[in-house]
């Protein structure tokens, strides 16, 4: 995977509830953390006395960052009305060469700053507020790989041409 350019990872808002997403404008740097909590299964009969952890448990949440300067587009506008109304939109993360992150996200803070002598900026933060989606910038799920050998989780080749369908 080449060096991509961080300009490239991008913020979207569903502008219109409707799954119209635009970037959101002005940002410079922005950030998506996932995150999941462990639970601990661990007990006297734990071998070597190692931790362990219940597989599939716990809760997986997603925060969203981003700061840039403020330009009073129509994105801008839909962020303040989507926190001051308390709203739980659809965004989108997409991250360059790795796929897009899709799902419900609550904008958690809204900050706005400026200095005399420079320009006016802003600050958000987001924090998932639901299941999200993930789909590959790759065309894997096109063309599926044998990881077996097995041939198990490829096409059914077609009965004339014997090539898959």
């Amino acid at each position: 995977m080449a060096v991509q350019s961080g300009k490239d990872l991008l913020i979207k808002l569903d502008v219109t509830g409707a799954g119209q997403f635009e970037t959101i404008a002005g940002l410079r740097a922005t950030r998506i953390s996932f995150n999941a909590e462990t639970v601990d299964v661990t007990s006297l009969d734990s071998e070597g006395g190692w931790r362990e952890l219940l597989a599939g448990a716990g809760v997986k949440a997603a925060s969203i960052s981003g700061s840039g300067v403020f330009r009073d587009e129509g994105t801008d506008e839909r962020a303040r009305a989507v926190f001051f109304n308390g709203e739980i939109p659809a965004f989108q993360v997409v991250i360059p060469d790795f796929g897009t992150v899709e799902g419900p996200f609550q904008i958690t803070s809204l900050d706005y700053a400026g200095s005399y002598n420079g320009e006016a900026t802003y600050e958000l933060s987001m924090a998932s507020a639901g299941a999200l989606s993930f789909v590959s910038a790759t065309e894997l799920a096109l063309a599926p790989e044998d990881y077996e050998g097995d041939g198990g989780d490829q096409p059914e080749p077609d009965e004339g041409s014997g090539e898959p369908v």
